[in-house]
């Protein structure tokens, strides 16, 4: 037994040995990586329109937790979208209009703002211009949501790391006659107004990407698959660059809302689509990484949309009912009071169970940190 151990080793000798490659892992974070994801308008018959109208089984059906938004302003029992989006961002409750400010008009300190103070990699995307109610509400504090040339500057003087939206004029060539182009150079920043064109993605450089002169185009005027794309390219961006830190990013359906104040089905639909193919591919990175927090949320319902069955003649029983059928009915050209769904997916999503407050969104984020 001891001579056949013997030519077995002596054998192996003779082969080359192969040496094993040791992966480079990052050092593990404490807190998650946290994703925001806002559908500007979307209600629950906003968010169950993508179950009839989609091509395929709707990527929100893959939140194992949800709970519900109470979203009054401290103004008004119908919020709008700054008062909504700054309750997301700061915590509090405030007045409709106030971007980043509380009801007695002092700044407050955006979730965005506080990250980066401690390193963390930030991110806004959203089919508005990036100078709109709910992407300004979380970098800028005005009075006014229709400020949108000082939350403009505003912008350059934050910290965030990936932009991406509309809102050219509201920094080149503008009613006031300035033209803020060289300050993106100035302050490190990587502007492209043409394309969401990749880069080789630098850590000490800040990306933005402005594509329209206000809006991005709708849906159904060929917007394409800038939403999810953006979404996708700023997670990658974050994973180049953020080394051991952890990253917050905020990406919002904006135009949700405005295919509602239309009372427009077809483009809130069209939108609704965009939202939840943005909202796969932060499910499919959060999944891939496992520590990540998938939020998804709404600032307010808009429109009173609903789907109703369509009215058909019956033979010998006139006009009935097809309850197989759907048409888009609409009960306001405004916002609506009705509290909105949250989802979640990843590390603490638990917490987002339940019945709350708007603004408890913020605190149940910061509870993450910890």
């Amino acid at each position: 037994m001891n001579f056949l151990i013997l030519v077995l080793s002596t054998i192996l000798s003779l082969f080359p040995q192969t040496k094993t490659t040791q992966k480079v892992e990052k050092k593990p974070r404490q807190a998650p990586n946290i994703i925001l994801m806002i559908g500007d308008g979307m209600g629950h018959a906003q968010l169950s329109s993508a179950l009839y109208y989609g091509k395929s089984e709707p990527n929100y059906v893959r939140f194992p937790i949800v709970g519900l938004s109470r979203t009054s302003a401290s103004s008004h029992k119908i919020t709008d979208s700054a008062a909504g989006a700054t309750a997301f961002s700061c915590g509090v409750k405030t007045y409709n209009g106030a971007i980043g400010m509380a009801a007695d008009t002092t700044a407050v300190e955006t979730i965005l703002e506080y990250l980066a103070q401690r390193e963390w990699k930030t991110g806004l995307i959203a089919t508005s211009s990036v100078t709109h109610a709910t992407p300004a509400s979380f970098y800028a504090h005005v009075p006014l949501r229709k400020q949108e040339f000082e939350i403009a500057e505003q912008y350059l003087q934050s910290k965030v790391d990936f932009l991406a939206g509309g809102g050219q004029r509201f920094f080149f060539n503008r009613l006031d006659e300035q033209n803020l182009y060289p300050e993106f150079s100035r302050k490190g920043i990587q502007l492209d107004t043409n394309g969401l064109n990749p880069y080789q993605w630098e850590g000490n450089k800040r990306y933005a990407y402005i594509l329209a002169k206000d809006g991005m185009p709708p849906m159904h005027k060929g917007r394409g698959d800038f939403l999810p794309r953006a979404t996708t390219m700023a997670l990658d961006y974050f994973d180049q660059t953020a080394g051991d830190k952890p990253f917050f990013l905020m990406v919002e359906g904006s135009q949700i809302d405005w295919g509602g104040h239309a009372n427009d089905g077809d483009y809130l639909v069209g939108e609704m689509l965009d939202f939840d193919a943005a909202i796969g591919a932060a499910l499919d990175y959060a999944e891939k990484d496992g520590n990540t927090i998938v939020i998804v949320t709404a600032d307010h319902e808009c429109g009173g949309f609903a789907m109703v069955s369509e009215e058909v003649e019956v033979p010998f029983r006139g006009r009935q009912s097809d309850y197989d059928s759907l048409r888009f009915s609409f009960g306001s050209g405004g916002h609506s009071g009705a509290m909105v769904p949250v989802l979640a997916y990843g590390p603490g999503a638990e917490v987002f169970s339940g019945i709350y407050q708007n603004n408890s969104i913020h605190a149940k984020m910061m509870g993450l940190l910890k």
